[in-house]
């Protein structure tokens, strides 16, 4: 891949802006303090993750203003800062609750192992080992106890790309480390879409216009958020940042990691209904009748097999905003698979390329959860787009987003030139970034949204709770 300067951040939040087909005039109210023609000067990375940090936070931000004017209030000044942008894709790892660090996100056999020679040299799998379920079918698969060195000296009779099919027959979570030729080389990679928000008309309903303005931009506007982990929330937590109604749907039985949940957790209700039951989607079909967005992040098709596919949604709500997140896509043979972003990370180049450019060895990762963040912010900024074209256009509106996606637009956003001769900033050098608030866990002290409104500053009007804190009802 050849090494160029990053786009700019105007550049890059303008393209996302006219392919969304939103109003050109808004644009000239967006600040972005900290952004260069050429430099990325925010995380050690050679990939232009600050760029894409700030161009996702600002896309949404400007979109959620943008849609307060609509409801007929002033246009108004939107600034996201660099420095900032960056922090909040690094939410996960900056909060604290009573002044305490969160638990470990990661399992303990979680992580990067060498695998045996292959034709090409040495091999090297993912593993992703964060849910119970997942980590004990690969300590099955290997025939081996729940230790790392176990899993290590076993996975070296293995051949990175044979593990990487063995595990997902088996439904679990690896990937093969590949360079950025063999994955454009990969069928997986060919199905992938060329732009990471894909809007899409998938019904017929009359122009549903906005309710007049609010207070706050988003204020009225029901999202029913059935996802897990860091994307699909962080998409949720950005629009209750602007005063939507968000309620997260979970279930008593589905794992969760408890960090995770008290950080995207902000401004959101907190509601649980078990889906294999009649009640349950009874209960969530109630809901979506009153809902404007339904965003779900399950692997494609699981959710649908429910009963809450996009045409069943269409049918019960129409106009409603169908807004999806996979790892790897609607298409090609892994668009079922099980991702997260380490590992699309991994097998799709990005793990090689910044160890080349650092000079080292063993595979490296970006430096924040780079495709999670951006995508959910991207979601976020797709779902407001949506909004935008329903009360203008009509009609039921698909909102597409994977992270493998999101990825070949990082990677098309260039790599940086010295990129690891950038500071990598300590939470003690983003304290002017954070905030204090009640939660359900503690008193929770975590970043600010970056998405700056001038006349309606984003702020969650509820606490992160713990799951199941409230009724499944609007």
């Amino acid at each position: 891949m050849s090494t160029r300067p990053a786009s700019a951040a105007a550049q890059v939040t303008g393209a996302l802006w006219h392919r969304a087909g939103l109003p050109v005039e808004a644009l000239a109210k967006l600040a972005l303090p900290g952004a260069g023609p050429s430099v990325d000067a925010a995380l050690p990375s050679s990939f232009a993750v600050g760029t894409a940090a700030q161009a996702s936070i600002a896309a949404m931000a400007l979109a959620a203003a943008e849609l307060h004017h609509q409801r007929g209030a002033p246009r108004q000044r939107v600034t996201v800062g660099l420095r900032h942008a960056a922090a909040e894709f690094r939410s996960e790892r900056l909060f604290r609750i009573d002044g305490l660090e969160a638990p470990e996100l990661w399992d303990a056999i979680a992580g990067l192992y060498p695998t045996a020679d292959g034709p090409n040299g040495p091999g090297w799998v993912r593993l992703h080992t964060n849910f119970p379920h997942h980590r004990d079918g690969l300590l099955r698969l290997l025939g081996v106890p729940n230790d790392r060195a176990a899993v290590a000296q076993a996975l070296l009779s293995w051949q990175a790309e044979a593990f990487e099919a063995a595990a997902a027959e088996a439904g679990l979570c690896v990937s093969a480390l590949r360079s950025f030729a063999e994955w454009d080389a990969h069928p997986q990679s060919r199905a992938v879409a060329d732009w990471p928000v894909r809007l899409t008309r998938i019904g017929d309903a009359p122009p549903l216009p906005l309710p007049p303005a609010a207070a706050r931009p988003l204020e009225g506007i029901r999202v029913l958020d059935l996802t897990r982990i860091i994307a699909g929330p962080v998409a949720g937590r950005a629009l209750a940042a602007h005063g939507a109604d968000v309620m997260l749907i979970t279930a008593p039985h589905l794992p969760a990691v408890a960090p995770l949940v008290i950080d995207t957790g902000r401004g959101k209700r907190s509601a649980q209904l078990d889906l294999r039951g009649a009640e349950g989607v009874a209960q969530l079909e109630a809901l979506t009748r009153q809902a404007d967005v339904f965003l779900q992040g399950y692997r494609p098709g699981a959710i649908a097999a429910r009963g809450f596919g996009a045409a069943r949604l269409a049918e019960l709500r129409p106009g409603i905003v169908h807004a999806s997140l996979s790892a790897y896509g609607e298409a090609g043979p892994w668009h079922g698979r099980r991702g997260f972003d380490s590992l699309v990370q991994t097998a799709s180049g990005f793990n090689l390329a910044e160890a080349e450019a650092a000079g080292e060895a063993k595979p490296r990762p970006l430096p924040a959860q780079a495709l999670d963040h951006a995508s959910g912010y991207l979601l976020a900024f797709g779902i407001l787009a949506a909004l935008h074209r329903r009360a203008v256009e009509g009609g039921t509106w698909q909102v597409d987003v994977s992270l493998a996606a999101t990825g070949r637009w990082l990677r098309g956003l260039g790599q940086v030139a010295n990129g690891f001769a950038v500071p990598d900033p300590g939470r003690e050098d983003l304290l002017d970034l954070l905030e204090e608030s009640d939660s359900g866990f503690g008193r929770l002290t975590a970043v600010r949204h970056a998405g700056m409104l001038e006349a309606t500053p984003a702020f969650f009007a509820r606490p992160s709770v713990p799951l199941g804190s409230d009724a499944p009802e609007w």
